[in-house]
């Protein structure tokens, strides 16, 4: 997000959420969806790779 110089707040907008829940997906004390962090990605210009060995 730094990079990007996108704030909370924009990212939420992007989300379609609250800050509150964005704040929540950063904090890393919560358990998130792969949606949920794959879109939260997609918002700052990365994806999410899986891979299972």
């Amino acid at each position: 997000m730094k990079k990007k110089k996108i704030s909370k707040s924009r990212v939420a907008k992007l989300l379609k959420t609250s800050r509150t829940q964005v704040d929540r997906l950063l904090s890393g004390k919560h358990d998130i969806t792969l949606s949920s962090l794959q879109r939260a990605a997609a918002v700052v210009g990365h994806r999410i790779t899986i891979e299972l060995v």
